[in-house]
Order: C-alpha cells, then sequence, then structure tokens
C-alpha cells in the first residue's frame, strides 16, 4: 500500500494506493469514514485490481481541504484522481455516502466514468426535505456523528469508543483497528464537522440519480436487525443483498470477499 498525495482545487488530496497489475478502479468511502475502509476489499482483489481510495475532502489526511464541501466537489476530486493514475474512463466503487459521490460523478463527469457498484449507499434515503441536517445525521448514523464532537484521553479510549458499538466490537479485526486509528488526532476524529453538515445537506436532500448495482446489507450500523435500506425500498433497483454483515462489516468484514468478487466483474 502506498500514501499518494494528489492535486485538486484547494491543495492535495490524500490518496491510498494498493498497486497491482490490473485496472484502477478508484473507490470512494462513507460520510465519517477514510480510505482504509477499502483495506479488506483491496486484499481480496488478490492484485487483480489497482484498487485507488481517497481520504475525501474533510477526513483523514486530507481533513485540511477546504469547502466548497457536496457531492460535486467530490466528483471532482474523483476525476482528478483517475487523472492523476492515467485513466481515462475510471470503473468506481463507493460505500454509504460513498454510494452517492460515485453516482453523482457519473452524472457529473459521464465521459470519464466506466462501470459503477454501489455498496449500501446511493439510494435515497428518504429524508424530509425540510429536516435539520444534525437531526437527520444524528438518526441516520447516530454514535458515528456524536464522536466528532467528543475527545479521547487517548488512541486505546478512542478505540474502545467504537468497541461499544455491536456492529463493530463482536467483529474487531486488524483492519477495523487500523481503519479507526487513521481517524484519530490524538485527541478526537480528523472530520471537519463544517464538511461532515455541507455533505450530508446535499447528499439527503438532492440525491443524484443511481441507475447502478447496489449491494447492501441487511443489518444497521448498530447490527440492528433493519439496515440503512430495507427490500421494499430497493423496487426497480439492481440490488443483492449481502448475506449476514451489517453497515460496516460488508466491507470491513465477512462482506469484503462478496464486494471484491463484484468489481471484478466490472473490469
Amino acid at each position: 500500500m502506498e500514501e499518494i498525495d494528489v492535486a485538486v482545487a484547494g491543495g492535495s488530496l490524500r490518496v491510498l494506493s494498493w498497486p497491482a497489475d490490473g485496472p484502477v478502479v478508484i473507490a470512494a468511502h462513507g460520510i465519517t469514514a477514510n480510505a482504509l475502509s477499502w483495506a479488506a476489499v483491496a486484499r481480496e482483489l488478490a492484485g487483480k485490481v489497482h484498487l485507488v481510495a481517497p481520504d475525501l475532502r474533510g477526513r483523514a489526511f486530507s481533513a485540511g481541504l477546504p469547502g466548497p464541501y457536496g457531492m460535486s466537489t467530490h466528483a471532482d476530486d474523483l476525476i482528478a484522481v483517475a487523472t492523476h493514475f492515467g485513466v481515462e474512463k475510471a470503473p468506481l466503487a463507493g460505500h454509504s455516502m460513498g454510494g452517492f459521490v460515485v453516482a453523482a460523478t457519473a452524472a457529473r463527469h459521464p465521459d470519464r466514468v466506466g462501470p459503477v457498484l454501489m455498496v449500501d449507499g446511493g439510494i435515497s434515503l428518504g429524508v424530509p426535505a425540510g429536516i435539520d441536517v444534525d437531526v437527520a445525521l444524528e438518526a441516520v448514523i447516530g454514535p458515528a456523528m456524536r464522536r466528532l464532537s467528543m475527545t479521547f484521553a487517548s488512541a486505546e479510549e478512542y478505540l474502545d469508543y467504537f468497541r461499544q458499538n455491536p456492529a463493530l466490537g463482536r467483529y474487531w479485526c486488524p483492519d477495523l483497528e487500523a481503519y479507526i486509528l487513521r481517524d484519530f488526532t490524538g485527541s478526537g476524529s480528523t472530520c471537519n464537522l463544517e464538511a461532515i453538515r455541507g455533505d450530508a445537506a446535499d447528499m439527503l436532500r438532492n440525491p443524484p440519480p443511481a441507475p447502478f448495482p447496489l449491494l447492501w446489507a441487511p443489518r444497521g450500523l448498530m447490527d440492528e436487525e433493519t439496515g440503512l435500506y430495507r427490500a421494499e425500498q430497493l423496487t426497480g433497483v439492481d440490488a443483492e443483498p449481502v448475506p449476514d454483515v451489517n453497515h460496516y462489516t460488508i466491507l470491513l468484514g465477512a462482506g469484503a470477499e462478496h464486494v471484491a468478487a463484484r468489481i471484478l466483474t466490472m473490469i
């Protein structure tokens, strides 16, 4: 794995690259996540795909990048990544908010985007248009949002906060731990609250068209039996449930092999 800085509007976007002999696929992470959320998928791709995943603007090593925030800016950033790696027409995969990012990239730059895969995200969540963004974020991502305004005395205390979430703690593994520590500043999360709120307002109120395949998790962000989506919400969508995973483990756990297999069908 390599760490690379890519020039984008306002500065440099940090990108993780898992070099391979195969074609480049660009992957986008969730709203409070970072590029290491794709580590398990990269391993399952077993060198058949050169997976490239940025820390999206406002997160981890791209936390200092300025606004404007929103799906259009992320879309332009992904195209800058494609250009950096010499890819004229990039296959894209996106998890959670990343699903909205890749759908927006395909809509904004159709000539630069190849096949698209959405993973437990990208389809409208049906949030009422007038709802306060913070209220919506609390309802949708709960503890993931609350931690952004918290402080922690140590990395171990930060990890313990995540271990308390049954969607994470009972599936703990080295990939999860590395992913979480990438987000730790020494006292709290790297995530820029202005970026999170700006992205959420755009994602929830103005979801892009998403006529793309979706892999979805039957369990949610607290490992509850109802996931981010229900089957009845996905009528008319090319949607495939991934058995026995939640919103996190579809990518950083048992679902990684399934996601990698679908990515391989895109190339």
